[in-house]
């Protein structure tokens, strides 16, 4: 497995000055980057999939992994309720241990399958399901296992492996390989294959709201956290997308959508509230299609 090699290049790491230490460090996170280039259209093909089985409002995400895969597999799920609204009861977020091993390390876990059984049984994986199943070795059992029941019943398998021939990929549907190489400290997959795997969910993620009319341009139209910071945001984005308005107005018009951006532009517009939203309904949430038939 590229993941475990012992690079002789570094051997002697530990006797070399910091400077040198960071450099080796920083061109193995460049290279881990790098990788993702390689299987662009296999992520694309993810992409549009993963959108496709999305678009039905039964479907859900499921993004599971193990260890350092499995943080960074969920912290990268966590985000997309507030950056762009995706309904917490569609997500499901699963790293083998439980909530206990997003920050220490539990023994053995990442080797229970039947742990993995009870977790997949727990949330009624179903054919409406998209799973993301990420594991730097590709051969973590409770990971695997996973994807071997995404597969029996007949929901998108897509994994994501530092390794080549990985059975993670050979399970999958849609198996992106990401060639990071061996690691500078050998075996701490958290470092340049961790950095691919955050990466490639990262380009996933994006892309994949996109395609589900969840952005307008590249303007994050459906987050849902509430700060003061994102108000700001909210108030700009509205003046951006429906022209020159007084900031008032702005606040108007976002205080009666209740935040919402989308449905504060079409009132901004002249739609009345039920009006905004039964026309976004029937353009599967884009903001895009709906002003252009409140324009007719």
């Amino acid at each position: 497995m590229t993941t475990e090699l012992m690079d002789e290049r570094y051997a002697g790491l530990d006797l070399q000055s910091t400077q040198d230490i960071l450099g080796h460090l920083h061109e193995s996170q460049v290279r881990a980057v790098d990788s993702i280039a390689s299987c662009i259209d296999e992520l694309a093909r993810a992409v549009d999939a993963a959108a496709l089985k999305l678009a039905d409002q039964q479907s859900r995400l499921v993004m599971v992994g193990a260890g350092a895969s499995g943080r960074i597999a969920v912290q990268d799920g966590a985000e997309l309720w507030p950056t762009y609204g995706w309904p917490a009861e569609r997500l499901i977020l699963e790293i083998a241990g439980g909530p206990a091993a997003l920050l220490s390390s539990m023994d053995g876990i990442e080797d229970d399958q039947a742990d993995a059984a009870r977790c997949v049984k727990r949330i009624g994986l179903n054919q409406n399901d998209v799973v993301v199943a990420v594991a730097a070795s590709g051969r973590t059992p409770w990971t695997c296992y996973w994807l071997e029941q995404a597969v029996r019943v007949g929901a998108l398998a897509i994994g994501l492996s530092n390794n080549q021939d990985a059975p993670l990929l050979a399970l999958a549907e849609i198996g992106l390989y990401l060639d990071s190489g061996a690691e500078v400290l050998a075996g701490s997959t958290r470092m340049a294959a961790g950095t691919a795997q955050k990466a490639a969910l990262n380009l996933f993620s994006t892309a994949l709201m996109v395609r589900l009319n969840r952005t307008y341009g590249n303007l994050m139209v459906d987050m849902a956290a509430v700060n003061s910071k994102l108000d700001g945001r909210r108030l700009s984005m509205l003046q951006a997308i429906v022209g020159p308005l007084e900031s008032d107005h702005a606040r108007k018009f976002l205080a009666q959508a209740e935040g919402n951006v989308k449905l504060a532009c079409l009132l901004a517009k002249g739609a009345s509230r039920n009006e905004a939203e039964a026309v976004l309904e029937s353009h599967h949430g884009s903001l895009r299609d709906a002003l252009f038939q409140l324009q007719k």
